[in-house]
């Protein structure tokens, strides 16, 4: 049990080192544009990501790089594609919102918030007339379950029975605004009842209450029982976005996150169940270095081609 909970640490980690590095890059300058993290959220991906097979389809949010990690994506590639690199993932076309890895499953990120439920009911549909037995996972946060795109593709693939797992981030900030402050009824799982489908509220901290729950949907979408909505309760430690100012937290919040967050919990039972805290420590230092390594190789990776920005716009 604890070397499947310190692989689960190890998981967690390399998301973090992943993130904090990117942060890094980001702030010095090596890395541009808007970027957003998911330090705090960790358990979500690696959780939902440990049971998909290869032939699922997964599609994050701008919010995705440790679902890209989760799913298998080379850190040494994402951080060339997050650098502008030619090694990146999408040649540095697509950058830190906007990359997608469709050989290992993930089917990209998306800006415009709640758009990739309708793309993941596409996928799903798919699915059905190509022999894949393919599921399809839609990541988005709490702010787009008030979006029109993500209702219709709930009422559509619900309506056709569709094998699709929506996944809600709930972080309970909608960018800068507590989602508590825009809807009248804050448990969103509760909306899965009018479409038809089962809805739950988990928690999203918990790495194995998430693969648990994720693992169960996909059999119900699989054996053909149509969707499911999983509302995952989380929180980020920062910002929305790099350079988020967070007036809006209130006195003391980061220090109750920071207490319940997902690596910090493991971390805390590993050591109550008696594994050392040498053993744990170790965990962490074999994902930073992993990650050092795989920025240093992106780093020295050459710019992407400003010529070549005209290929794969047509088929």
């Amino acid at each position: 049990m604890s070397e499947r909970r310190l692989a689960d640490l190890l998981a967690m980690w390399r998301v973090r080192a992943f993130e904090e590095k990117v942060r890094e890059l980001r702030l010095a300058g090596p890395i541009v544009g808007s970027v957003h993290l998911c330090i705090g959220q960790e358990a979500i991906p690696v959780g939902a990501c440990d049971v998909l097979e290869p032939e699922d389809a997964l599609f994050a949010t701008y919010r995705g790089h440790g679902w890209a990690l989760a799913r298998g994506v080379p850190a040494e590639r994402m951080f060339a594609e997050l650098l502008g690199r030619e090694t990146g993932v999408n040649g540095g076309r697509g950058g830190s919102a906007y990359f997608t890895a469709a050989e290992y499953g993930f089917h990209g990120e998306n800006s415009i918030v709640g758009a990739g439920a309708p793309i993941a009911c596409g996928a799903a549909l798919a699915g059905r007339y190509d022999g894949s037995n393919r599921a399809a996972v839609t990541v988005f946060g709490d702010g787009a379950m008030n979006q029109g795109a993500v209702h219709e593709a709930m009422n559509f693939a619900a309506a056709f029975s569709l094998p699709v797992v929506f996944v809600c981030e709930n972080n309970r900030y909608s960018e800068l605004t507590p989602i508590a402050d825009m809807v009248r009824t804050s448990r969103l799982a509760d909306r899965a009842a009018a479409y038809g489908m089962p809805g739950h509220r988990i928690d999203g901290n918990d790495v194995e209450a998430v693969r648990f729950h994720v693992r169960d949907a996909l059999e119900v979408a699989k054996e053909n029982g149509g969707p499911t909505l999983l509302e995952c309760m989380t929180e980020r430690i920062v910002g929305h976005y790099i350079g988020d100012a967070e007036n809006y937290r209130r006195p003391g919040e980061m220090d109750r996150i920071r207490a319940r967050e997902p690596i910090a919990r493991l971390r805390a039972g590993l050591l109550a169940d008696g594994v050392p805290a040498a053993e744990i420590d170790a965990v962490e230092a074999r994902a930073r270095a992993e990650m050092e390594t795989a920025a240093a190789a992106a780093l020295a990776a050459p710019f992407a081609d400003p010529a070549t920005a005209r290929e794969h716009l047509y088929a």
